[in-house]
């Protein structure tokens, strides 16, 4: 990779996160309904946040001693992380893979959507055009209606909605915040609510399949973690932030290969359109935040 410049290197990184990411998702979905959601989170957690805090150590990544505000936010994230591994995972075992995977492309419209309502960012015309017709296209995928609509679309919305909380609250945590930190509370956070409510489940043995299938979710977790944080340290974010769409291909190929899988015409539809506006409202705050900085350096 020495030969790539920062922008290619960033845009491989990222694809390299997603695909992380979706390959975690596969193995989660391959246990089934073999075990309980709670248990599952807990061997998983327990395994991911090891590698996270080792990974952190050896980065000098771990501080404890923040402001009260950024503990706050780090509660909230944390909060927001826990709901989102809640909704998304009862989803994926419920729906294709490429569908939940479909409905989560909508994220960077949600956050640009929420920044605007929450915290008065300005969003121009054209980037609230996008958000209506990516919106348009999400309906697409979860077709509310007696004919279409499946009510386990709604953990998928729900952990869009978590997703959401958890980024904006990223968004407020101040610089100095190591990401590092972030990611092991939430591990660990996620961990401690599945252990809590285990004593709600029975626990069953774990077999070899269900301990290779775990094992590679956790490395594979644990790998989107690691390249997500390398792709903040190198590239332009405009040109990188759109291959994070890298992911639905994935989740299409897995889909079929794995569980037989394929999205029917208005899904995949639908997802297209999410993926073009999200891609267009990405290099658009791209683009105005080049403008901003040139007009501060001036």
């Amino acid at each position: 990779m020495q030969n790539l410049s920062d922008n290619m290197k960033g845009a491989l990184l990222m694809m390299c996160s997603m695909a992380a990411f979706t390959f975690n998702d596969t193995c989660i979905k391959a246990l089934g309904p073999e075990m309980p959601l709670f248990q599952l989170l807990v061997i998983r957690g327990a395994i991911t946040s090891v590698l996270i805090y080792v990974l952190a150590r050896s980065m000098g990544a771990i501080r404890l001693r923040l402001p009260a505000k950024d503990w706050g936010l780090i509660a909230l994230r944390t909060t927001s992380e826990i709901g989102a591994a809640f909704f998304f995972i009862t989803a994926l075992m419920n729906m294709p893979i490429a569908n939940v995977t479909a409905v989560l492309q909508v994220l960077p419209l949600t956050v640009t959507l929420g920044g605007a309502l929450l915290f008065r960012e300005a969003v121009g015309w054209r980037r609230m055009v996008a958000i209506l017709i990516g919106f348009a296209g999400m309906l697409l995928i979860v077709r509310p209606g007696p004919d279409g609509f499946s009510e386990h679309a709604l953990f998928a919305l729900a952990a869009v909605a978590c997703v959401t909380a958890r980024d904006l609250s990223t968004r407020r945590l101040s610089p100095t915040v190591p990401s590092m930190t972030v990611t092991l509370a939430a591990s660990v956070g996620v961990m401690l609510f599945a252990l809590v409510a285990t004593t709600q489940e029975t626990w069953v043995p774990v077999g070899p399949r269900e301990l290779a299938l775990l094992g590679g979710a956790s490395l594979f977790i644990f790998g989107g973690y690691l390249f997500s944080v390398m792709v903040m340290r190198v590239g332009d974010v405009s040109f990188v932030a759109p291959f994070r769409y890298t992911g639905l291909l994935w989740a299409l190929l897995l889909g079929l290969v794995v569980f037989g899988d394929w999205p029917d015409p208005l899904t995949l539809l639908g997802a297209a359109i999410v993926v073009a506006t999200g891609v267009f409202t990405l290099i658009r705050e791209g683009q105005l935040r080049r403008r901003r900085q040139s007009a501060k350096s001036v």
